[in-house]
């Protein structure tokens, strides 16, 4: 296990944002954990809303930006079955001792999670033409 970790937090680089004394302990995560993962994983995020939208959105790609935008927040704030994948593309580059951080966290770390990874996505609306 130990290789495990030492082989994730390598891999998946340095700590993303601020990180402080006055950082709370959710902070100090979503900075040291989360964000580095969802940048890590970004084409992967990119490729899942793709399918995700070819499967669900036929028409995607003929919407108003603000109408993309509005589609990528609902799919992921709606769509129990899509969001648990997202997230099981993020927990599964945790540490055991980030996952048993994260398991007593979970509520507000996935919504962190899933806020952070709506803005990702949006922000990048222009590759899924």
């Amino acid at each position: 296990m130990i290789q495990r970790d030492v082989f994730l937090k390598e891999f998946r680089g340095e700590t993303i944002g601020s990180v402080g004394t006055q950082s709370s302990s959710e902070e100090m995560f979503q900075n040291e954990v989360l964000r580095p993962i969802l940048k890590l994983q970004n084409d992967l995020f990119i490729a899942s809303f793709k399918n995700y939208s070819a499967k669900y959105n036929s028409d995607f790609n003929s919407q108003t930006t603000e109408e993309k935008l509005a589609i990528i927040e609902n799919a992921i704030q709606k769509d129990s079955k899509y969001r648990n994948a997202l997230r099981g593309i993020v927990i599964g580059l945790f540490t055991i001792e980030e996952y048993s951080f994260y398991v007593q966290n979970s509520s507000n770390l996935n919504k962190r999670m899933m806020t952070m990874l709506i803005e990702r996505l949006k922000s990048q609306v222009q590759l899924f033409e």
